[in-house]
């Protein structure tokens, strides 16, 4: 929400939740093979963007160090955009000739061969030992 001092955000907030199964991003999110970096870049894609209103790989990338808020650098969001498009959680839609301004498409399809952490004998999160 902008004020009259405010500037209305790059990218808007979505006003319903993303189509995603519930499941297969609860999946992804723990999924071991993921770095918590990409684990991060992945829950922003999925859920904090409207269908058509995803900023591109090149609009990420450029915004200023103040804009991030000095959270990453550069090369950390390259390298873990690539780690998601390894595991195909990612594709890109090239939306120039040259491939400049590439959007950053989500498929939370591998996450139903994720790596997930086993639980433990005995060991849980709950008294109940679940």
């Amino acid at each position: 929400m902008s004020t009259p001092d405010t500037l209305p955000p790059r990218w808007p907030v979505p006003s319903a939740p993303p189509a995603h199964d519930p499941a297969l991003f609860a999946r992804a999110m723990r999924d071991m093979r993921l770095t918590w970096r990409a684990r991060g870049i992945l829950a922003e894609l999925a859920v904090g963007y409207a269908p058509g209103e995803e900023p591109t790989i090149s609009e990420l990338v450029s915004l200023s160090r103040d804009e991030r808020l000095a959270a990453e650098g550069r090369d950390a969001f390259r390298k873990a955009v690539g780690e998601l498009r390894s595991l195909r959680y990612l594709s890109l839609v090239a939306t120039t000739a040259s491939g400049v301004g590439e959007r950053l498409v989500v498929d939370l399809a591998p996450a139903a061969e994720a790596c997930l952490i086993p639980q433990r004998h005995g060991l849980g999160l709950f008294p109940d030992r679940s």
